[in-house]
């Protein structure tokens, strides 16, 4: 059995607390803070793109678990593969692959019938959203910020693409190819997106104001702008594959219906 684990991203550190793993984590990467009473006093290895190697391999894992949802997690697996340490790499990108991983930790750590009841549990939510939201009207677009200097959005590649058409609405980046997409201020006033969600990675929520949005030249002409509809969401529950993003597609719904009873 797989007793040893160090999770580098902040994702994985929630899949492996939703598989009742923690008991398992010796050491986790500067960002997971979820959940906090939980990783709160583990060894914290540095931030997911500089892991301290050294204070790694001196924790003895079994395996370490990393993931290329971060953009330049490339480096820290080399890392691991020269030092010869048992690693495991997910890349999710969509609902499918997040169900994907939690089997596949379930299978390396040895509780595969808790992942199969996991993944059902979590199929069963995206259903009730799916069959609760309106069918029939126009889709809404929404524009997703993930950082405002320069203007980063989720393209067509990433889990935001399909949370967005769960709900009914389409990600106003949807046809750029990749997992990512810089974008102009031009582009976005010109898409007129019907609402705007601010979720700056590793920013907490708290930490932003709508007006950083509202009062950028020539925003004033954006219909989510004109009438209200610009959110700063908490970017832990949009911008990590883990089951948090489920509870971010619920949350979304609610905003976007609030008549709806999920």
């Amino acid at each position: 059995m797989t007793q040893r684990l160090v999770s580098i991203c902040p994702s994985n550190t929630e899949l492996l607390h939703l598989l009742g793993l923690m008991d398992r984590v010796v050491g986790v990467d500067d960002y997971s803070d979820w959940p906090p009473e939980l990783v709160a006093g583990l060894p914290k290895l540095g931030p997911d793109l500089n892991i301290d190697m050294e204070k790694l391999q001196a924790l003895q894992p079994d395996l370490v678990i990393a993931s290329l949802s971060v953009p330049g997690m490339e480096k820290n697996i080399e890392r691991l593969e020269q030092l010869g340490l048992n690693y495991l790499v997910l890349d999710p990108k969509s609902f499918e692959d997040i169900y994907r991983d939690v089997e596949t930790l379930g299978q390396a750590c040895g509780v595969q019938e808790r992942a199969a009841e996991i993944v059902a549990e979590l199929r069963g939510r995206v259903e009730r959203v799916v069959n609760a939201v309106p069918k029939g009207s126009e889709a809404l677009n929404l524009y997703w910020e993930w950082w405002p200097r320069p203007l980063i959005s989720p393209g067509s590649l990433n889990w935001l693409t399909e949370l967005s058409r769960l709900v009914g609405a389409e990600n106003l980046f949807a046809d750029k190819p990749g997992d990512s997409y810089t974008a102009e201020h031009d582009e976005v006033i010109s898409r007129a997106p019907d609402y705007v969600f601010a979720v700056w990675c590793g920013v907490h929520a708290d930490k932003v104001k709508p007006s950083m949005i509202t009062e950028r030249p020539g925003w004033d002409a954006v219909p989510a702008v004109r009438e209200g509809r610009v959110y700063v969401l908490e970017e832990g529950l949009y911008c990590r594959p883990s089951q948090r993003l489920f509870d971010g597609l619920e949350e979304l719904a609610r905003l976007l219906y609030p008549e709806l009873q999920l």
